[in-house]
């Protein structure tokens, strides 16, 4: 059977620093008791910076986020979020694929992938970027939709099974979110705590089967039927309305031991030298660790790229990727993400 590598992984955010304001913004939303409380869960987000499309407009605390998010005002309608999605996203997935080296690779790339749960328009991405890196017109396009924080892993998993069965293939892979689109008029909590955590970013990857980079060995996927109401994604008339509860933590915590042998295919979590896991927040990655009994060490990259751009849904896991694919140590490895449902997906894989 062929052998397939993700040989180079580029990523790219956008200019604008929004923590501080995004934070301050949500303070503001919160109420009463739940004002403490918020400052409290702000203190131990572990975050020190995210990006966003959106340009600070006012300083913190001035009672507005970027202008796109007032306080007393009118959030922005769907369609005004996705015409702002449809306009902001080529560059960011444009600034991505330049460092990957599309101008040079965009002729032989056969397949192309786009994974993305904040912004849908067709033509889409795919197209764009055939046009953008001349890409031939026969290249075979395929969507990744609205699967959420997971959703790298399974168009890594899609483009797996095309080089086993296509050799001569070269498969590009390509996830950009603006999550910040879809920050909501709220005072709940928990939907606050959407304000302290997501970011945008893109993160681009070469797939074949030439031995270079991040050998890929397979992949497993779990439903936890018990927990489908932890997480949802569902499209509102101000943006997209996200469930995230406070319970996901603790269900990860208690499904993880259960589930590590089919994710692993029978290694022991001890002998895995590398987890990428997805930094859907401070708390999952606690989580993670206790469920599995990792070291501390193991989600260090993990934990560095939540805190220079919080969670960007789909592209994060592929950040923590690229880290381990620059440090180069070798030995087997897990990059584990979850997604709505509750739903988990991993891929084993070995760099060196």
């Amino acid at each position: 059977m062929n052998e397939v590598f993700i040989n180079r992984i580029a990523t790219a955010t956008p200019q604008n620093e929004v923590h501080g304001a995004f934070r301050a913004f949500a303070a503001a939303q919160a109420l009463g008791r739940d004002s403490r409380a918020f400052a409290r869960m702000a203190e131990r987000a572990a975050i020190r910076s995210r990006q966003s499309v959106l340009v600070p407009s006012a300083p913190e605390g001035s009672g507005t986020a970027c202008g796109f998010y007032r306080q007393g005002g009118t959030f922005p309608t769907t369609r005004a979020r996705m015409a702002r999605w449809e306009a902001e996203a080529p560059a960011l997935a444009e600034a991505a694929l330049l460092k990957l080296g599309m101008e040079r690779e965009g002729p032989g790339i056969t397949h192309i992938i786009v994974a993305t749960c904040t912004g849908f328009v067709a033509p889409g991405l795919d197209r764009q970027v055939i046009d953008r890196f001349a890409l031939r017109r026969s290249v075979e396009r395929t969507t990744v939709g609205f699967m959420g924080c997971q959703a790298a892993i399974n168009a890594l998993k899609l483009g797996w099974h095309i080089l086993r069965s296509e050799p001569r293939a070269r498969v590009l892979v390509l996830c950009l979110e603006l999550c910040t689109l879809h920050l909501q008029d709220t005072t709940a909590l928990d939907q606050l705590l959407c304000f302290l955590l997501f970011a945008d970013g893109c993160a681009a990857a070469l797939l074949s089967n030439e031995p270079v980079g991040l050998r890929m060995e397979g992949f497993a996927s779990a439903v936890m039927p018990e927990a489908a109401d932890q997480i949802t994604w569902r499209i509102g008339d101000s943006g997209f309305d996200m469930t995230l509860s406070g319970m996901v933590p603790f269900t990860l915590a208690h499904a993880l031991p259960g589930l590590a042998p089919a994710m692993l295919d029978g290694r022991p979590v001890a002998e895995v030298a590398h987890w990428a896991v997805h930094p859907g927040g401070r708390s999952i990655l606690d989580a993670v660790a206790h469920g599995l009994e990792l070291p501390a060490p193991a989600l260090d990259h993990s934990r560095a790229v939540l805190a220079e751009h919080g969670n960007m849904s789909s592209a994060t896991v592929l950040f923590v990727l690229a880290r381990m694919l620059a440090e180069g140590r070798p030995g087997p490895g897990c990059a584990l993400a979850f997604g709505p449902g509750l739903s988990a997906e991993a891929m084993r894989f070995r760099l060196g």
